[in-house]
């Protein structure tokens, strides 16, 4: 019987270990999630033992587990170490770099510096994903994420940008009605930002809210063209001439923005070239206020 195992079935374990579920590994595989399970029992029936203890919570790694999923990990390193040894080769700045970020962050900031950037480094194609799911780096979903986050995944190197501050804005013709007069636009139970949804209640907004988004972006459109108030991030309602902030920045949804990306990519040309533009915009920092 063959117990060996291929790179296909480390990456498989990798997936799993990473996803926490199947349907999580799943979210981040062009694999579909009765396949993964089909894999994974291929697996361990080839090594006669079990490699995910099946938790309520989740999967976990048994010990032997464990051991296999280092060695995927390794392996993963070695690869893509070896990937930018290739890539090299060729100092100049050139090449498609693979940008990931989410639709504010983009509409905001990123989308007003693209011209600086083409016209910087015109041999660099930017390939923007704009989506508010997290896309893992170490599995070569983007090159370079920007991204809120209180601490950065610990296998990603970067910088952070500074500090994204929200508060309550409203159209500024109503700069002078109180606001539990106003109607309120807020994030729909669809929308997983639980923080976003304690300050909709602790400001008071929560029982005057009349419409209800699944994205920030949205939002932000709908206390433009609605005349109501909104608790939007400083950087999109700030820059906005229309909006007016009411108040202090909410300090309870204050998190940092990171540029990130993996550690074997950051010395290749076309990546540093990404990471110092952005990461040295300064008006780009301007605009978190």
């Amino acid at each position: 019987m063959n117990t060996r195992l291929d790179w296909g079935d480390y990456a498989t374990l990798l997936l799993i270990a990473e996803g926490r579920t199947l349907a999580g590994a799943a979210r981040h595989s062009t694999q579909s999630r009765p396949t993964l399970m089909r894999r994974l029992n291929q697996i361990e029936e080839r090594l006669g033992a079990r490699v995910f203890e099946r938790l309520r919570t989740g999967y976990e790694p048994t010990a032997a587990g464990r051991e296999l999923i280092e060695a995927a990990r390794e392996m993963q390193s070695l690869a893509a170490e070896a990937e930018r040894r290739v890539g090299d080769r060729d100092k100049r700045p050139a090449g498609k770099v693979v940008l990931t970020t989410t639709d504010t962050l983009f509409a905001a900031l990123v989308a007003p510096e693209l011209p600086g950037f083409s016209a910087a480094f015109p041999g660099i194609i930017l390939e923007v994903h704009v989506s508010n799911l997290l896309q893992n780096l170490t599995h070569r979903e983007a090159d370079v994420a920007l991204r809120p986050a209180s601490s950065p995944e610990e296998r990603l190197v970067g910088r952070k940008l500074g500090n994204i501050r929200q508060a309550i804005f409203v159209h500024h013709a109503l700069a002078e009605q109180p606001l539990d007069t106003l109607p309120a636009i807020g994030p729909g139970d669809d929308l997983p930002y639980p923080a976003l949804h304690a300050a909709m209640r602790s400001t008071g907004l929560f029982q005057n809210c009349t419409v209800r988004l699944n994205s920030i972006l949205s939002m932000h459109q709908a206390v433009r063209h609605m005349g109501g108030a909104g608790i939007l991030p400083v950087y999109l309602g700030g820059n906005d001439p229309d909006l007016l902030q009411r108040g202090e920045p909410i300090a309870a949804l204050d998190t940092d923005l990171w540029l990130l990306t993996d550690p074997a990519l950051r010395n290749t040309a076309r990546i540093r070239a990404v990471l110092d533009y952005f990461g040295n915009c300064n008006r780009l920092r301007a605009k978190l206020g």
